[in-house]
């Protein structure tokens, strides 16, 4: 299944990085080091590179992991000192490290078909080991009610030189959410556009609660990264090895 391809990574990386920012503001409060040496952070799920590049500045180390080659590249031009890695969060590897981060859902979509609710435990599994002893483990996914109503809901933004169409509805039955996204951009020219199909696998608050703390985290919800509230059904999990 296509994702991320090089029009909705551009829409993406123009009008939509604002969680990203509060994401990373939110770990570098969380994350302890000594300052005089540098630490790493693992981000799943890159982007185009906005988290990253707000961690290097701060001072860490990064390795960022995408499985979308449009969204590696525009990332590799954002934060060109970090570590780009092309792979799933499924099965990629994670380095010993202070920090890992997924944020905008990254564990809820189902890009790659491998993503089963045993794999994403052992996606846990695997950043709970690879976590120095305190390190923190910070990122947002949907659950059931992540749409308010019934049916398809249609939205449209418009940016200065792109514009995206999203049509979302969410399956109670399946706990599954498919987005229908068009995307339409300028370039030299004339215009280009595309048409992906995005689906999710929904997942309770209190199921990912269980699952970490399975695994051996510390771990707390929060509404939000910045402390406001999110829409129904998206929840921000910060989970702490001890």
């Amino acid at each position: 299944m296509a994702h991320y391809g090089e029009d909705l990574a551009y829409v993406h990386a123009a009008g939509f990085t604002k969680l990203a920012e509060l994401a990373a503001d939110r770990l570098l409060e969380e994350v302890h080091r000594d300052e005089s040496e540098r630490g790493l952070v693992v981000e799943l799920g890159c982007g185009p590179g906005v988290t990253a590049a707000r961690l290097l500045a701060a001072g860490f180390d990064v390795v960022a992991i995408d499985s979308s080659p449009g969204m590696l590249a525009l990332a590799r031009t954002r934060a060109p000192r970090a570590t780009f890695v092309e792979a799933s969060f499924v099965t990629a590897e994670i380095p010993p490290c202070d920090a890992v981060i997924a944020v905008g859902e990254v564990f809820n979509y189902l890009f790659d078909t491998a993503n089963t609710p045993k794999a994403l435990e052992r996606v846990f599994a695997r950043v709970f080991k690879a976590l120095w002893p305190g390190g923190v483990f910070l990122f947002d996914m949907a659950g059931p009610g992540r749409l308010v109503g019934e049916g398809i809901q249609h939205d449209a933004t418009v940016g200065d030189d792109w514009g995206v169409l999203v049509d979302a509805i969410e399956d109670r039955k399946k706990s599954t959410l498919t987005r229908s996204i068009t995307t339409l951009r300028k370039v030299p020219k004339g215009i280009t556009g595309s048409e992906e199909i995005h689906v999710q696998r929904l997942v309770p608050a209190a199921k990912v609660l269980e699952m970490l703390r399975k695994v051996g985290f510390k771990v707390r919800s929060l509404q939000g990264y910045d402390g406001n509230r999110f829409a129904p059904g998206h929840s921000v999990f910060l989970a702490r090895r001890p």
